[in-house]
């Protein structure tokens, strides 16, 4: 039998929003911590410790009521100036990913954090180079990869059962509400440039990774964007102007690592109506 290490104690902000709570504690966090913890290749077992970080006190509250949380606060500074936490996991608006994170590391924190980790390509340069001098480790959310049928589907490119790939097509969406009539399955800030939201900055980083991690590497990306819903409502009932793009339709060249170039299309939209089983869908085809 393995040993025991002391718990990993893991601040998550951002947790009261629908990605946070529901990918990251209910799907994740939670059933590690319910299941006593995971055991490392040496056998030792290691149980988590999540701290729940929000702006929202009633809500972050009510969460750890909830779930058996003994630890919450809604004081971001104090809880990354702690010297007994050892990860800080951000799952909260982009626009103020970046800051968040430098601070984290500045501080010794490791950091593992939802996409995408900033809103410009300098900001992103400045946190690996801040990661790198801090020598934390550094991890960004690449949950799509690990979906049934996109295994399944770089298992079938291994095998080479498409023969020379050719192209590959992926479309992805649902109908988000205004929020008028029905409540929005999304939070408004998606839909304002000014907080970091819109469907390019939501979504292409993802299919970044599952380009490269499937196919091969991504050369070029072209994209037509639109907003084509303009005006939304907020979780208070009022309505405001949409700034960001709600749809963006993608057109990628990729090299395989055999050095065969294949085009990619992804239509990704918040305001499409599916007919389909899924909320993705991809088709390659091959020679």
């Amino acid at each position: 039998m393995g040993s025991e290490k002391k718990p990993i104690r893991v601040a998550m902000n951002g947790i009261t929003g629908r990605m946070g709570y529901r990918q990251h504690l209910l799907r994740s966090i939670l059933p590690i911590r319910d299941a006593g913890g995971f055991t490392l290749e040496d056998g030792t077992r290691v149980q988590v410790e999540p701290i729940l970080v929000g702006r929202n006190e009633a809500k972050i509250r009510e969460l750890a009521e909830k779930h058996k949380v003994s630890e919450w606060t809604t004081d971001l500074d104090a809880v990354i100036a702690d010297p007994t936490v050892d990860i800080v996991f951000d799952a909260s608006m982009t626009s103020l990913r970046a800051a968040t994170l430098k601070k984290a590391m500045l501080a010794g924190k490791h950091i593992f954090t939802e996409k995408p980790t900033a809103e410009t390509l300098e900001e992103a340069i400045e946190l690996a180079r801040i990661g790198k001098e801090a020598g934390v480790t550094a991890g960004v959310v690449h949950d799509k990869l690990y979906l049934p049928g996109l295994v399944k589907l770089r298992r079938l490119v291994d095998e080479g059962f498409f023969g020379r790939i050719l192209s590959i097509r992926g479309e992805f969406g649902y109908w988000v509400f205004e929020g008028d009539v029905q409540a929005a399955q999304r939070p408004s800030w998606n839909y304002r440039k000014e907080d970091g939201g819109g469907m390019t900055t939501d979504m292409f980083c993802h299919w970044n990774y599952v380009l490269e991690g499937i196919i091969g590497k991504v050369k070029s990306v072209n994209a037509k964007t639109a907003t084509h819903i303009p005006a939304r409502w907020d979780e208070a009932g009022k309505e405001y102007k949409a700034t960001a793009d709600d749809a963006s339709y993608g057109i990628f060249e990729l090299e395989t690592p055999a050095g065969d170039d294949v085009i990619g299309q992804i239509n990704s939209s918040w305001a499409v109506r599916v007919y389909r089983d899924e909320l993705v869908e991809f088709q390659v085809d091959g020679t």
